[in-house]
């Protein structure tokens, strides 16, 4: 009995000699912190703070070393979270609120970073060549449009698929078309910013009429669309961001006109005005970026609502690459409601290019873009869009953009008895949009 008494005697203070061996001290923790910080032996330093943090044990230049040691990781966003833990104890240091705005800027919170950035000396804002209110960027971006089906549909023979007969059938053919669009982006206070884009479309289709005999037509819409949009910046990491996208313009067609047994085309103008309202929401933990959508949209005097979900992941803790899966979905005015579409985006930093691509996949009928910006707002539906884009710098302060988009299209050439559709048969094309674009950052 005595023997098994010494034995848990010797076990326990064996273990409490391993914990007080385990046990971290302050000026301990401050003592290797600080060495690790000057060897720059980042790694260390990280997992050496994890353990003393696990013990309770946590302080100013703890914070602040661990976040540099991330930083010189290129994990910026991870470190923006030790130095914002920092910046609320301490604003007094120069140092700290430099490595602060660029863990934010290149983690990809520069809301934050210029928000933070209204709170610094005014040396550090020399520096980093920061001004509360001012103009950010401009740019320009024109684009072209082509249809390379568009010699064979013109050749298909709709009007028998559909069975016209002696009855009105009519089709739209895409031709190719050009857009041109303007940014301006200003800021009115460290935490809000506004956004204004002008685009103009000038789209060209041939009309295609069999009433009787074969009628072709040129067709020409033309629209303008403003897009504005404040972003907003709500306590330490909550983004609010409504916009609105006021579209109009005209659409000319040939009308068949039947006067007895006379048949006549005259000229008809239809001038249209669609609108676009959004408002989205988004935070920031860690290396996920959750958000949510939604849409109000009248178009094509169609009124619905759309809604979307997002996760942004930095897998590497920074902008050099990052993925956005996204699901779409849409309520009409009858009141239905269900899944829209899927997509995905991301993109990656190869030296100063940074790329960028999308693919989208569902039934998209006047389709809404991320915050109304964009509107597939074309007749018909898609089922699929591919997109990429390219960004290089030139110099400091501008930046050079090239896009492709590859787009499905599906349109119906319709039969009307009486002014009524009676029958219809779906045609399909691949339109193709290039574009390119400057941007001046100020």
């Amino acid at each position: 009995m005595q023997k098994r008494i010494g034995l848990t005697l010797i076990f326990m203070l064996l273990l409490l000699t391993i914990r007080a061996q385990q046990t971290m001290s302050y000026p301990e923790v401050e003592s290797t912190s600080y060495k690790f910080y000057q060897e720059g032996k980042w790694n260390e330093l990280i997992n050496y703070s994890k353990k003393a943090r696990q013990q309770g044990i946590d302080f100013f230049y703890l914070q602040v070393r661990t976040g540099i040691a991330y930083y010189n990781l290129k994990k910026y966003r991870t470190a923006s979270e030790f130095f914002l833990n920092a910046w609320e104890n301490d604003q007094s240091f120069d140092w700290l609120q430099e490595y602060l705005y660029y863990s934010l800027l290149w983690g990809g919170r520069a809301q934050e970073a210029y928000k933070a950035a209204g709170n610094f000396s005014p040396a550090t804002q020399k520096k980093i060549g920061f001004t509360s209110k001012k103009i950010t960027r401009a740019g320009i971006e024109a684009g072209y449009v082509f249809n390379p089906d568009f010699d064979a549909l013109t050749q298909t023979l709709h009007g028998e698929q559909a069975s016209v007969g002696e009855n009105y059938g009519e089709a739209f053919y895409l031709k190719d078309y050009h857009f041109e669009s303007v940014d301006f982006n200003h800021r009115i206070s460290p935490g809000i910013s506004l956004n204004h884009n002008f685009t103009h479309i000038n789209l060209n289709r041939e009309q295609r009429v069999d009433w009787i005999e074969k009628n072709l037509f040129s067709t020409n819409t033309r629209q303008f669309q403003y897009f504005v949009s404040p972003n907003l910046l709500l306590g330490r990491k909550f983004y609010l961001s409504p916009s609105l996208n006021l579209i109009w313009g005209n659409f000319s067609y040939a009308n068949g006109v039947l006067s007895g047994n006379n048949r006549s085309f005259g000229n008809t103008t239809v001038y249209f005005k669609d609108l676009v309202f959004s408002v989205s929401g988004w935070s920031h933990f860690g290396n996920l970026s959750p958000g949510a959508e939604y849409n109000y949209a009248n178009i094509n005097n169609a009124a619905f609502s759309q809604y979307s979900l997002w996760t942004t992941y930095y897998p590497f803790s920074n902008t050099g690459f990052y993925i956005t899966p996204r699901i779409y979905f849409k309520r009409n005015k009858q009141g239905s409601f269900g899944y829209y579409a899927l997509g995905v985006s991301g993109g990656i930093q190869l030296g100063p290019v940074h790329l960028y691509g999308q693919y989208i996949n569902g039934e998209m009928e006047n389709f809404i873009e991320s915050g109304g910006y964009l509107v597939s707002n074309f007749p018909g539906t898609s089922k699929q869009k591919i997109a990429g884009s390219i960004y290089f710098p030139a110099g400091k302060k501008y930046q050079f953009v090239l896009r492709y988009i590859n787009q499905d299209v599906t349109e119906k050439y319709r039969v009307y008895t009486n002014l009524t559709e009676s029958n219809s048969v779906n045609y399909n094309y691949v339109k193709h949009t290039l574009s390119a674009g400057i941007s001046w950052n100020f």
